[in-house]
């Protein structure tokens, strides 16, 4: 009796669990589609993108996310890339990436905060801190670090959602 008693109250914390964090990926506001306004956001050492870019965001299985970014490179040109990951702060390829061996690493700072290291070759590059404001309707990220040329960075991008 003791026993399948512990066992239903295991099944019971294991269900509550489950269904915690399926309602925290279908509430996270990080979720959808955002894109970059331009007049809001600053770029140093720049330039500033002539086009802005958009990001989608899903949630995948195993309370991870998929990363979607489509913009323009500096020539112009149209750029894709997409990451997928958990918020385990380990190193995820970035398809699509300028540099081939570009990662992001994922860290879950609160339920409107998340950090994303950059790392080339394995060494950090840059760190972004996105967080999204309380109604949900702008998304700031804040980069340090630097570039693949050395060059230190300081952007504060703000998105709005779409």
């Amino acid at each position: 009796m003791r026993k399948s008693l512990i066992i239903s109250m295991l099944a019971a914390a294991a269900l509550v669990i489950v269904s915690a964090t399926a309602q925290g990926q279908a509430t996270d506001p990080w979720i959808g589609g955002w894109k970059t306004n331009l007049t809001k956001s600053t770029f140093s050492p720049g330039p500033i993108p002539k086009t802005a870019a958009t990001i989608t965001i899903e949630s995948t299985s195993g309370g991870g996310i998929k990363v979607i970014t489509d913009g323009t490179n500096v020539e112009g040109q149209l750029t894709h890339t997409e990451v997928i990951g958990v918020f385990d702060g380990k190193d995820n390829p970035i398809k699509g990436a300028l540099v081939p061996t570009a990662t992001n690493a994922f860290k879950r700072i609160d339920g409107r905060t998340v950090e994303i290291q950059s790392k080339v070759d394995g060494k950090p590059t840059v760190t972004t801190r996105a967080v999204v404001s309380a109604d949900g309707k702008t998304m700031t990220l804040t980069q340090t670090g630097q570039n693949v040329q050395g060059q230190a960075i300081m952007n504060v991008i703000v998105l709005d959602k779409q």
